[in-house]
C-alpha cells in the first residue's frame, strides 16, 4: 500500500509539473503571462510541491512507524547473521539445532521479528516482497518485523556492499503453512540418518578426512562447526554459494572442486587436487542426501 501510494503521489506530481511545461510552449501569450507571475511562482513552484511531498512524507514515516510495532506478543524471533559471502540463519526459540544457511523459512500469517546483525563487515538485507532494508552492524542487533500472507518463495539479497562477492549473495524465503513449517523445523533439529549405500558411507568418510568438518556442522555426527554454513540438511535447499547454482549433483560437486572458479573471493578453499574424481562423486552424493 505504501508503494502504491507513493508511486501515485509522485506520479501525479510529475504529471502536473509537464502540463504547466506544455502550457509554458503552447498556451495563449496571457496566460502565459499570467503563469509567470510572482502569485503563480509561489503557489505553483513552492506551495504545491511542499504541500504534497510533506503529506506524502506524513504517510511514509505513519505506516514505517506501525511497521516496527510489534503486532502480538509472541512473534516468532528469527537471527540472522551476515557474513562474506552467505547468511546464517537460526531459529533460537524452536529449540537446539533449528539451524540453516542460505535459506529463510517463514510460517503464513504469523509475525516474524527478525533479529539482523553481522559477523564480519557491515551487510544490508533486503527481501522486497516482504520489508525494506535494514543494515547488518558487527556488534549490534537490529530488528525488523514483517508478516507473510502468501505462500511461496521469495528471493532476499545483500545490499550493503560487503566485498568482492557483494552482487553474489542472495537468500531463499520459503512462506510454508504453519504445518509444513513446523515439519521442516523437525527435520532441521533431527539429527541426519546414518548413510545407507556403500558411496555415501564413503561420501561421509571423505567429509571427515577432508577436513571439511572443520568448519561446518552436520547433526548427528562429531561435526559441529560453525565457521561455514551448516551442511545438515543441504540437500533439501533450492541453492548452493548463496544463490549462486542451482542444488544438484553435479553443480554440489563442481562447487566443492572449484569454489575460488565459482565465486571468487569466499572462504571455502578448492579441493580438486585433494580429490580423487570418485571420492568427490562419493562426498557430493552423501551430502546431496542430506534431505
Amino acid at each position: 500500500m505504501l508503494s502504491h501510494v507513493l508511486f501515485w503521489g509522485g506520479g501525479a506530481v510529475f504529471l502536473v509539473t509537464m502540463g504547466f511545461l506544455a502550457l509554458a510552449f503552447l498556451a495563449p501569450q496571457g496566460l502565459r503571462r499570467a503563469m509567470g507571475s510572482r502569485r503563480f511562482l509561489i503557489g505553483g513552484g513552492i506551495a504545491f510541491p511542499v504541500v504534497v511531498l510533506t503529506a506524502l512524507l506524513g504517510y511514509s514515516l505513519t505506516v514505517s512507524r506501525a511497521l516496527t510495532e510489534p503486532m502480538s506478543d509472541a512473534p516468532l524471533r528469527v537471527e540472522i547473521i551476515g557474513r562474506q559471502y552467505w547468511w546464517e540463519v537460526r531459529y533460537p526459540d524452536l529449540g537446539e539445532g533449528a539451524v540453516t544457511a542460505n535459506a529463510l523459512h517463514l510460517p503464513l500469517g504469523r509475525e516474524v521479528e527478525l533479529n539482523l546483525t553481522s559477523g564480519d563487515v557491515i551487510h544490508s538485507v533486503w527481501i522486497p516482497n516482504l520489508h525494506g532494508k535494514l543494515d547488518m552492524i558487527p556488534g549490534r542487533v537490529n530488528r525488523q518485523r514483517l508478516r507473510a500472507d502468501r505462500l511461496g518463495e521469495l528471493r532476499g539479497q545483500c545490499t550493503e556492499f560487503c566485498g568482492q562477492q557483494h552482487a553474489l549473495m542472495a537468500f531463499d524465503v520459503v512462506v510454508q503453512t504453519p504445518e509444513d513449517f513446523d515439519a521442516w523445523i523437525a527435520r532441521q533439529r533431527a539429527p541426519v540418518p546414518q548413510p545407507e549405500t556403500e558411496e555415501h558411507r564413503r561420501g561421509m568418510q571423505v567429509f571427515g578426512e577432508a577436513g571439511c568438518g572443520a568448519c561446518h556442522a552436520v547433526r548427528g555426527t562429531p561435526w559441529a562447526a560453525r565457521i561455514a554454513p551448516d551442511l545438515s540438511r543441504v540437500g533439501s535447499r533450492a541453492t548452493l554459494a548463496a544463490g549462486v547454482l542451482p542444488n544438484n549433483l553435479g553443480n554440489l560437486a563442481g562447487w566443492i572442486a572449484a569454489p575460488q572458479d565459482i565465486k571468487p573471493g569466499n572462504n571455502m578453499p578448492s579441493y580438486a587436487r585433494s580429490l580423487e574424481g570418485s571420492d568427490l562423486l562419493a562426498l557430493s552424493s552423501w551430502l546431496e542426501s542430506l534431505r
